[in-house]
């Protein structure tokens, strides 16, 4: 899995000599490592910055793609709600728009 994320040349380091994208890369290969069918991404890109969070985002893709799990992911990012095929918008824990892809 390091090798997927592109990492394995990272194999030996500690978290702490690990840059926040390189961390949630590992996060990524660690929660598909069982190889889930869904995927729960809480706020996968939150803590990181803009190429950081491309290289999470992108890799994200690449890897459902590769290894056809669905992924559910939470996030405050508009422009991270548009990559998906259907977005859910909660308001006050209330459902307030559910719209697919097709639909925008």
């Amino acid at each position: 899995m390091l090798d997927a994320i592109g990492l394995k040349e990272r194999a030996k380091h500690f978290p702490n000599q690990l840059s926040g994208g390189e961390q949630q890369r590992v996060a990524i290969a660690r929660s598909l490592f069982n190889q889930p069918k869904i995927l729960f991404a809480d706020e996968p890109t939150g803590n990181l910055d803009e190429s950081s969070s491309n290289v999470v985002i992108n890799l994200l893709q690449k890897l459902q793609k590769e290894l056809n799990f669905a992924l559910i992911m939470v996030t405050h990012n508009t422009e991270l709600s548009d990559l998906g095929t259907t977005r859910l918008k909660i308001k006050n824990g209330i459902l307030i728009t559910n719209l697919l892809k097709t639909d925008k």
